[in-house]
């Protein structure tokens, strides 16, 4: 692309995205392992088939029935009765969801604020609107401390903070105790990004409970993981309406295809077959976080669908030896770990077994 007028600042970078090898047990991208439902399968192509007979118009600009739906089970989801469509947005994937606040709130002359180690894709959002991107480092339990999260942010004035609970790629679950704390202490944006949060433990809260008392505050969710619905890409928000608003003004015409409102539709009707398998993972997970430990790695509890261990001299050819025997994992985070996805039983056992073959 050298010979392209690019822009300066993407000259030699990459686009983002793992490695997508062809082996048999892939557990690098946090998706749900297991298929969808023989009667959602059903459902799904004879709502294709009706939705194609209308394709020469165009979609709801606004996807009200989508954000009917999704705002009814969020509600029931979070425990936070009297969500409404106005305080939700969908997208296709948090990430388009996320870019739209920040190119209403961001911006040129203006700063976005995470905590890191993190999800990557914060600092593209912020290249991608002119935005000044600062870190700042989370504890050694890779949570937030609150203290220097409220003088961050009031040192700053950052635009827009992005604070992933759970974290990807440590798995944490923040305590929302620092979520009011740091919206005292600036005027900006505070995004939670809950895309995980359906595999939160039993106790850990969602930031979806506060969103009626901080009219600064945005949780964004997806519909990729405890749904399984990775391909459709489907994410969401929920927000003050004037939030909502805001973002109206700032996305693409007809963003939201009548084909992807449709089958998230279908979808949650369908969600307590979607979401069966949630707590079969969950205990996937809290079995594996025991089994790691058992071995000598180091690992941290984890409110997601995957895993972080470590601690490796050289991650990068522990990671080579899994793909090796067959096991794809991620090699993301903290220098030394690696990240595994949560996948079926099966996959779990492959994993063990080349794991202990690589060791160290």
């Amino acid at each position: 692309m050298t010979w392209l007028p690019i822009r300066d600042e993407l000259k030699g970078l990459h686009p983002y995205g793992a490695p997508q090898l062809d082996v048999p047990v892939r557990l690098n991208t946090n998706e749900n392992p297991f298929q969808p439902p023989r009667d959602f399968v059903e459902d799904l192509a004879a709502t294709v088939l009706e939705v194609a007979k209308t394709l020469n118009r165009y979609p709801d600009r606004d996807a009200m029935r989508l954000r009917t739906a999704l705002a009814a089970y969020l509600a029931e989801e979070s425990e936070t009765p009297g969500i409404v469509a106005e305080q939700i947005w969908v997208g296709n994937g948090s990430n388009e969801v996320m870019m739209h606040v920040m190119q209403a709130f961001a911006g040129p002359g203006r700063t976005a604020l995470t905590f890191s180690p993190t999800y990557s894709m914060y600092a593209e959002y912020a290249r991608n609107t002119f935005t000044e991107f600062v870190t700042v480092p989370r504890r050694a339990d890779h949570t937030v401390d609150a203290k220097l999260a409220v003088e961050a942010v009031r040192d700053l004035r950052p635009a827009v903070v992005f604070l992933a609970s759970p974290n990807n790629p440590t798995g944490t679950a923040q305590s929302l105790d620092v979520v009011p704390a740091m919206l005292d202490a600036f005027d900006g944006m505070l995004v939670i990004d809950e895309a995980y949060a359906e595999f939160r433990r039993v106790g850990v809260g969602s930031a979806v409970s506060l969103v009626e008392r901080h009219p600064r505050l945005v949780v964004t969710r997806t519909m990729s993981k405890a749904f399984g619905f990775a391909g459709a890409r489907v994410g969401y928000l929920i927000a003050h309406p004037d939030v909502v608003d805001a973002l109206r003004i700032v996305r693409l015409p007809y963003h939201l295809s009548s084909l992807t409102q449709a089958v998230a539709l279908t979808a949650l009707q369908h969600t307590s077959a979607l979401q069966a398998q949630v707590q079969m993972l969950r205990a996937e997970r809290n079995a594996l976080v025991d089994w790691l430990s058992d071995e000598g790695y180091t690992t941290t509890p984890s409110d997601a669908n995957f895993v972080m261990f470590g601690k490796f001299d050289d991650r990068q050819s522990a990671w080579q030896g899994l793909v090796e025997q067959g096991v794809l994992v991620r090699e993301v985070g903290p220098e030394g770990f690696l990240r595994v996805s949560i996948g079926t039983a099966a996959e779990m056992e492959r994993f063990k077994e080349a794991l202990k073959k690589v060791g160290h």
